[in-house]
């Protein structure tokens, strides 16, 4: 993935600055709303904590809150580029431990380079944080940091930047050794690089059966070893009585390397004279020690990991501190230690060997996983990695005790981290995984907007799609030259002087000509950037068209539907949203196309709705949505619905479809269940097919911008070739998505 300097700084300053922000979880609407909140309400639960200290996690957000705490002195690859430059990531952070386990975060950065003022910062912040996440803190200054707040405080506090890595190539390091058939006890280990992650790593290998007089570790000046007088404490816990006189010396017969330090330290000679089924763990970012097809070039039996994930075993911190911590505050532990710590790195080696369920595959584009030599760790954005590593941790502070929480309900525990994610919000991620995995030309009839441009470079970077710009070609030319970006990624026509006008036009008049059509408006109208489109995708020339940025639903609707038509079978097209709300995803239909559909009507837009939801991996539950539960208020609008129901049963018995019913009946299990129990509806709704235009258009708007939903859409469907229509000025990101849809959805026709 290629991301230019711009698109990272737009990223950070677009909208509301930075990444994060601070959302109030009960209302505050109305003054007894107010009072509840802060005065004289709020006095309630101070005197129940100022009786029981320990109710401060009842009543607050305490046991759910972490601090991510950095002075900037090692910030990434950056260095040390002080507390405010560091910002950035420490809000990243945030977004991680949010995003994998439902942790929220504030992150705060101290002006300090002081050991004891950052040690005592922290401690003056226990009262208000369940959790401590020291990060980005430089050796060795973070290591007393540590054991000082450990020593001193009863809340997990944990240097990722240390342990993460450790713990991640840890279990990776276990199954690597078992899969070539060696015993971690006998296996020598060169390691280059001393600072905070290699020896922290070196810990937990020593832990895990490691031997320390088979670890060479080397740092900027050499090999660690005892006639050494330059070695701080931490390094010489692992100096050698004798070493070797280069890197290049000790690779001779080794078993495993280890890299934690720069680009490029290793080269191919190197990896030839390692020992029969050599290990390489090349976690220097973003360029490794060695680059992974150079080494598997010299050694068809290495086994290879690195930190990046267009590699196979990518060591990623991210599969470590979310759920270390959500096992850690979730038994309420008051530290998180190393039996917790070997507790997530057996997790996670468990996992590896585990059969890679169906989600997965999907998630990474079809891809295959099986426990072998480019499939030693988990995947980052596994899901079961959650419910495995946390309950795991769990368990350890229990026996341990660290846990102030130890009757735990591990089945429903899982069944809790499992709805803490909301695993149905990755319908996205599926689509461009999917589209990753086999991309299509997309053609963007407004390829002169800026956001068309810069979303037409990000698909074409994350091999999504393959972009064509339709427009004025010196125009677009212009602004992709502004914008910063290489002129060779685009495709551009331009309708005015495009070689394939007469083709586009005789092939429109022959469509037209019964239907008030001529040749000569035929070429007029093949001007238009929609009708050129159009008819590129309609004679094979692109795969799938989007627009809709710039021109209103209808004139870029009619021209697709002139040029290419409704899918065979159908008569009609809708149009769908994905609103994906706190917890749920729904799938909103008609939204945007048919004003008052008919029974018939209504059963197609179900039926396309449901074939489309499928495409998302996920399975349609359909509710038929109306004023009326089920007869309860029989006017024509309501018996409309009901019928539409019954016709989609006949025709399509293998659809789960309820209705009519009313909203909150359709998005309230409890309702169907108990009232209702009569439908043997399974599960709650998560496609809701509206009455009428202005009932679809209505609450999907409502959801956008009063219901704080991400709406993202609409999905054209019925027609015969992928047309996807954007909402007027689509952010980057909804053009993205869109194309990854809209290409999973050319797949799905050519198939």
């Amino acid at each position: 993935m290629k991301l230019t300097k711009e698109e990272s700084l737009l990223y950070h300053s677009s909208g509301r600055k930075g990444k994060v922000e601070v959302i109030p979880t009960k209302p505050c609407l109305t003054s007894r709303d107010l009072s509840m909140a802060y005065t004289p309400g709020v006095a309630e639960p101070c005197r129940e904590i100022h009786k029981n200290v320990e109710d401060v996690y009842k009543y607050t957000a305490k046991g759910n809150l972490v601090a991510v705490i950095s002075n900037g002195t090692a910030v990434l690859g950056l260095g040390d580029i002080g507390p405010e430059a560091g910002k950035p990531v420490m809000e990243g952070k945030g977004v991680l431990f949010k995003r994998f386990a439902d942790i929220d975060v504030f992150d705060i950065e101290i002006a300090s380079k002081d050991t004891q003022e950052i040690i005592r910062a922290c401690q003056l912040l226990e009262p208000t944080f369940g959790g401590i996440n020291l990060e980005d803190i430089k050796a060795p200054e973070c290591f007393e940091i540590e054991e000082t707040l450990k020593e001193t405080m009863k809340i997990p506090v944990f240097h990722d930047d240390q342990h993460g890595t450790a713990i991640i190539s840890c279990a990776a390091l276990i199954n690597a050794v078992e899969l070539v058939g060696k015993k971690i006890d006998k296996v020598r280990i060169v390691v280059n690089g001393a600072g905070a992650s290699a020896i922290s790593c070196c810990k937990l290998y020593l832990r895990a059966g490691a031997k320390k007089e088979n670890i060479f570790m080397f740092d900027s000046k050499g090999c660690i070893t005892k006639d050494r007088k330059d070695l701080n404490k931490y390094k010489e816990e692992f100096a050698q009585e004798k070493g070797f006189p280069s890197l290049a010396d000790a690779f001779k017969d080794a078993d495993v390397f280890v890299g934690l330090s720069v680009g490029g330290v290793v080269s191919k000679e190197m990896v030839k004279v390692m020992a029969p089924d050599p290990i390489i763990f090349a976690m220097a970012n973003p360029d490794p020690e060695i680059m992974y097809d150079d080494a598997v070039s010299v050694r068809e039996d290495l086994v290879m990991a690195t930190g990046r994930s267009d590699f196979p075993n990518q060591v990623n911190n991210v599969l470590g501190f979310p759920f270390i911590f959500r096992g850690a505050l979730d038994v309420r532990a008051t530290a998180i230690n190393e039996e917790m710590k070997m507790a997530a790195t057996m997790a996670l080696s468990r996992l590896a060997k585990e059969k890679v369920p169906e989600m997965v595959i999907k998630a990474y584009g079809g891809e295959e996983f099986e426990f072998g030599k480019t499939y030693i760790i988990p995947k980052p954005f596994d899901p079961r990695v959650l419910w495995y590593v946390a309950p795991a941790v769990a368990k350890a502070a229990i026996e341990t005790g660290v846990a102030k929480i130890t009757d735990v309900d591990w089945a429903a525990y899982e069944e809790q981290l499992k709805e803490r994610l909301g695993l149905s919000k990755e319908v996205v991620r599926v689509m461009v995984h999917k589209a990753q995995k086999k991309p299509r030309k997309v053609v963007y009839p407004e390829g002169e907007s800026e956001n068309i441009i810069r979303a037409a470079h990000a698909v074409y970077n994350d091999g999504i799609a393959t972009p064509i710009l339709i427009g004025y070609e010196d125009i677009i030319k212009k602004e992709i030259q502004r914008i910063g970006y290489d002129l060779n990624e685009f495709i551009i026509h331009d309708p005015s002087t495009s070689s394939r006008n007469e083709d586009y036009a005789q092939a429109f008049f022959s469509k037209r000509q019964r239907k008030g059509a001529t040749l000569y408006d035929s070429r007029e109208l093949i001007k238009k950037p929609n009708y050129f489109g159009s008819m590129m995708l309609e004679l094979g020339d692109a795969d799938a068209l989007i627009s809709g940025y710039t021109t209103s639903y209808p004139n870029t609707i009619r021209p697709a539907l002139q040029c290419i038509g409704v899918k065979e079978g159908f008569k009609v097209v809708a149009g769908l949203y994905i609103v994906v709300a706190k917890k749920d995803t729904y799938f909103f239909a008609d939204c945007t196309v048919n004003v008052n559909p008919t029974a018939e009507e209504l059963a197609e837009i179900a039926i396309l709705t449901s074939d489309t939801v499928k495409e998302f991996d996920i399975t349609p539950r359909v509710a038929m949505l109306s004023f009326s539960n089920f007869g309860s208020a029989p006017y024509p609008e309501s018996i409309k619905v009901a019928q539409a129901a019954k016709i989609v049963k006949q025709l399509r018995p293998d659809i789960m479809i309820e209705g009519e019913m009313q909203a909150d009946t359709a998005t309230v299990p409890e309702l169907l269940s108990t009232t209702f129990a009569f439908t043997n509806f399974k599960g709650k709704p998560n496609v809701l097919i509206f009455p009428s235009l202005d009932a679809g258009n209505i609450a999907y708007k409502l959801m956008a911008r009063i219901g704080q939903a991400t709406v993202i859409g609409p999905v054209l469907m019925g027609m015969k070739k992928p047309v996807h229509v954007l909402q007027r000025e689509a952010t980057v990101d909804d053009i993205i998505n869109m194309t990854a849809i809209a290409v999973v959805d050319a797949n799905r026709k050519s198939a």
